[in-house]
């Protein structure tokens, strides 16, 4: 069993966007920037947000927080997003979710650039992922293909499970393994036997926020498992979605968490802040 250290290859990753931002600024006075949306004070959105604002000064990145109450109008947001669409300064453009319930989170995700959309959940930017063309992949699938990539796990004709179908992980994470060749069976909240499909997949990927739902039976000898859940329990530990201690001795390849797929998920979004800034060059 070999652990994949998300924390690491993240790290990697950061060093490499602030070694391309420095060149970017010297070669063409651009510094990439980012602009984030936080609509209320859930405590899990404001301490996200607040190590994306540190992961940004860390590579060298221009960031701004809108803070806005629980109250504030759909109008006032979508005119928010409009002034940063026109500003020149900003690359990226991301509302933290989730919303308060008076907000249609479909309207306001349509309503950004797809240009800026580092976070790939615009309907241009789903659209191109499906159908495998250029453009901004949500950034927690994303981390896990580059995970993939760096520990040389080959996807094509594989059979992968994924639990879990949201826009934000389930099904981007399904249209990437499609477009790697892999076979894919995604499987959900509704879905009969979800053991039937995760002992049978050569790799099993799980991002729903239930902790220890794979339990080791549900996983095959040999198997590649991808822990995307983060969950808090009463005694404060940090647990994934599966029963590590249980799971691991089964598996080839297992990502812990903490320090799995979590530092994956804002290195990409840097990474992707980072290739809108490129595109500035080419306008």
């Amino acid at each position: 069993m070999q652990l994949i250290d998300g924390k690491a290859l993240a790290q990697k990753i950061r060093q490499e966007v602030k070694a391309e931002v420095e060149v970017l600024n010297r070669e063409h006075d651009i510094v990439p920037g980012l602009a984030v949306i936080l609509v209320g004070n859930n405590p899990a959105s404001q301490a996200y947000v607040k190590m994306k604002a540190k992961a940004c000064k860390e590579v060298g990145f221009y960031s701004i927080v809108h803070e806005m109450p629980e109250t504030i109008s759909q109008e006032e947001i979508v005119a928010t997003i409009e002034m940063m669409n026109a500003n020149p300064r900003i690359d990226g453009i991301l509302v933290q979710l989730p919303l308060p319930e008076h907000i249609d989170t479909n309207r306001i995700l349509e309503v950004i650039d797809p240009a800026k959309d580092v976070d790939g959940f615009h309907p241009y930017n789903v659209g191109r992922l499906v159908t495998n063309l250029d453009g901004f992949v949500p950034c927690t699938p994303l981390g896990v293909m580059k995970m993939f990539e760096a520990y040389d796990i080959d996807l094509q004709g594989q059979d992968v499970c994924v639990v879990g179908a949201s826009n934000i992980v389930g099904k981007p994470m399904a249209a990437l393994l499609l477009n790697a060749n892999a076979t894919v069976t995604v499987t959900h909240i509704y879905t009969k036997d979800l053991k039937a499909h995760t002992s049978r997949a050569d790799i099993v990927i799980v991002g729903v926020g239930v902790p220890g739902l794979i339990k080791a039976d549900m996983v095959k000898e040999g198997a590649v498992v991808i822990d995307i859940g983060i969950n808090r329990l009463e005694d404060g530990r940090l647990v994934g979605d599966v029963d590590f201690d249980a799971v691991a001795p089964k598996c080839s390849y297992i990502t812990p968490v903490p320090g799995g797929v979590g530092p994956m998920t804002i290195a990409m979004l840097l990474s992707n802040t980072l290739k809108a800034a490129k595109q500035r060059i080419a306008r």
